[in-house]
Formats: structure tokens, sequence, C-alpha cells
């Protein structure tokens, strides 16, 4: 209810989505009414992304017609979208240390913990785009994001899908990321992220045993230290698929509008649940 009242007001500014008539010549019919209350079709919205309902099903529970089912889901990821996405969830610096946990501490100038997540999804018949979708990491045809979040737990950037044979470098060059970052600031990375000469700013990120016979312990300790940190951001990706839809095989016919379910799923883990850390919540 607390977050029906943060998206209430914006209703007005709702744009639905409808059916095509014959006589429309590619105009969108106007809304013939609705079927449901707004506040029910935003909780119908919540339950297939939660829950990976099939839209015959949702279409049962609510006693409505599957076609309604589909443009209430359209309709809201696109609204929600729009509403979430206007938010600056984008933290500065100064903002950060105000939160900045004790944990922290020896890597204050810290401004987003990053990792990337994968969706898996449905194996094309084309060659070409298998090639495109599949992970290696996975061993799948996967969909790839990039998601940050501040040191305190909240997310605070979210790059759109791309295909899953994308690399860490490159999405991370296409997410956009390199212009909100300052020099005096400072990311903090998995060992994967072999990026080195595109960030414009410090990089944490835990060393490499390759080449060598063993590290010495001033590396072991920050690499221990640096895995205990990024964890958070390990369990911020956790608490995304706990969407179910996001944790399940996601179908070709979804590839238009998954891009959307997902970053609606992203913003919305900043008002479900609570603090990723208990002690944090003060």
């Amino acid at each position: 209810m607390r977050f029906w009242q943060v998206i209430q007001p914006s209703l007005k500014y709702m744009v639905r989505a409808t059916s095509l008539t014959a006589d429309d010549a590619g105009r969108l019919s106007a809304p013939t009414g609705q079927a449901l209350h707004p506040i029910d079709e935003m909780f119908l919205f919540l339950n297939y992304p939660a829950l990976v309902l099939k839209q015959r099903d949702l279409a049962d529970r609510y006693q409505i017609h599957q076609s309604t089912v589909s443009r209430i889901i359209l309709t809201w990821s696109n609204f929600l979208l729009s509403v979430l996405g206007a938010q600056r969830i984008w933290m500065t610096q100064e903002r950060i240390r105000e939160y900045l946990p004790v944990e922290f501490r020896d890597y204050a100038d810290t401004t987003v913990v990053l990792d990337c997540t994968e969706l898996r999804c449905q194996t094309p018949s084309s060659p070409l785009l298998q090639s495109e979708v599949y992970s290696n990491y996975k061993s799948h045809c996967t969909l790839k994001g990039m998601i940050g979040i501040a040191p305190h737990g909240p997310v605070t950037f979210v790059s759109p899908l791309y295909a899953g044979s994308i690399s860490d470098k490159q999405l991370f060059v296409e997410s956009g990321l390199c212009k909100l970052l300052r020099p005096d600031s400072a990311i903090m990375v998995d060992r994967g992220f072999l990026m080195d000469n595109c960030v414009p700013c410090k990089m944490y990120r835990p060393a490499f045993l390759s080449g060598r016979h063993q590290m010495p312990e001033s590396e072991v300790r920050e690499t221990q230290a640096i895995a205990h940190l990024r964890v958070h951001v390990e369990r911020v990706i956790r608490r995304l698929k706990e969407h179910k839809l996001l944790d399940s095989v996601i179908p070709l016919n979804m590839f238009g509008n998954i891009n959307q379910l997902y970053v609606v799923a992203c913003l919305l883990l900043n008002y479900e649940n609570g603090p990723l850390v208990k002690a944090w919540a003060k």
C-alpha cells in the first residue's frame, strides 16, 4: 500500500495499451473501459514476474479475458518503467559517504559495487542468433545485464539487457556508466572485469594468481576484503532472481518486453524487502 501511494499520483499520465481494430487503419483504438481497478491491475502485474504465472492462469484468477491480462502487463511494465525510471537513483559520492557502512571504511571512495547477471533464454533457431546470445560462462543462451549498488545496499545503476555473448568490458562501455563516474571516485568489481583502460577512476578488484606461485600477504588480505564486500551485490542479484520470471528460461516471444520487465524488477528492489544488512537499517 505504501508503494501504491507513491505511484498513484502518476496514474493520470498512464498510456494504456489497447487492441487494434480493422477500421483504425493502424491507429490504436480508444480504451473501452477497465475490467479491474488500477490497484488490482498493479497487483496482477506484480504477480506476473514474481510468480511467473501464465497469462491464462492470471485471466482465470482475476476473471478477465487473457488478452486483457496481456494488455495490463504491457501497460504497467511501460508505466512503471517511466515512473520508477524517472527517479534519480544514482547517488553522489558525498551522499554515499553519509550512509557508508563501517565495513567500507578502508574503501570509503567506493561509489558503486558492480556485477553482471544473466537470464537464461530460449535457444533461437537461427545459428547466427544462437552465436549472439550464447554464453560460454553459463553454457546456455542468455541475456546479460549489469547492476550496481551503493555500498549501503540500494540499487543505483541498471543497464539494459544485451546478448549473452557480450563481454563484461564491452557491456560496461555500452552501458554508459563511465559518464557518471568521477576521477576521485572508485568502483568495486569482480576479478573478471578486465577493463583497466576504460575506467575513468580507481577500481577495486581481487588480484590474479595466474603466473605466480603465490600472492603476497597484502594482496591476499585485500582480495578477501573485497570479496567480503562484493557479496552484497550478489545478494541483491539473488533478490532479483526471486522474481521467478527472471530465474526461468525466457521464451523468444517475450523478447519485445523482457527488457522493460527486467529493469522494472531491478528498480522495484529499492521498494521491496528490507536492508541487505539489518545493522544498516539505522
